[in-house]
């Protein structure tokens, strides 16, 4: 039954779709096994290194390969998980949460049990909104692990066998120039060569999202200012 005001009552509320938390469990265990697999004899990175060797230049620049096979890595799959999304929906949906939360804390602050309680009753249908949004989200994530996997794959192979007794490089803050620099296969609770990609990674991944929501919101306002010109017409 509805609630006063049109609203659906909590019991009504849409039950959160597992789908994407079992995708994710699925994807997860997907990559344990790879890796359990490819293990010490690299048997994936090997056969994978037959595409990628292009990158490894022999080992001569280890931080360009990084560099490059982030790139590569972050730019497919950001700008795949970026056109699978509804990018417009899921800022109206930050948005409309943000919104929801703010107003909540201020009625907690102001003692405002009236308001309060009409933004409790509010809440299932809130959080039911932001539990859609972020299930369509762990649907592009099984098409974006297509891409991470043999990347991050290949650059293990990459690292242990053709860096193999060089895996010193230098970084900003330690130049083996100076008497220093940074082994790759040394660990600081992960890998060297794990932090140095995803450092590499991240900041490149940023930047391709935002160049890609920057493009699909000029696009939609266009569509917009035409779909006004056109009734305008009309």
């Amino acid at each position: 039954m509805a609630a006063p005001g049109g609203q659906q009552s909590p019991e009504n509320m849409p039950m959160p779709d597992m789908k994407g938390m079992w995708t994710m469990l699925i994807m997860m265990m997907m990559i344990m096994v790879l890796y359990w697999i490819d293990g010490s004899e690299h048997v994936i990175g090997n056969v994978l290194n037959y595409v990628f060797q292009f990158l490894d230049f022999d080992g001569k620049w280890p931080v360009v390969t990084l560099m490059l096979a982030g790139m590569i890595m972050v730019v497919i799959s950001t700008v795949i998980r970026t056109l699978m999304m509804d990018t417009i929906a899921q800022q109206k949906s930050q948005a409309y949460s943000s919104a929801f939360n703010k107003e909540l804390r201020q009625a907690r602050l102001d003692n405002n049990t009236y308001k309060l309680k009409k933004l409790m009753d509010m809440q299932p249908m809130v959080m039911a909104k932001t539990m859609e949004t972020s299930n369509k989200m762990m649907k592009a994530m099984p098409v974006t692990m297509i891409i991470v996997i043999p990347m991050f794959l290949w650059v293990r192979y990459f690292v242990d066998v053709t860096l193999s007794g060089m895996s010193m490089i230098s970084v900003p803050w330690s130049m083996i120039s100076a008497g220093a620099g940074v082994d790759l296969h040394a660990s600081y609770v992960l890998p060297a060569w794990i932090l140095i990609y995803s450092l590499i990674s991240i900041p490149i991944g940023q930047i391709v999202m935002r160049l890609v929501r920057t493009y699909q919101f000029k696009r939609r306002l266009a569509e917009l200012e035409s779909g006004v010109d056109l009734e305008e017409v009309a």
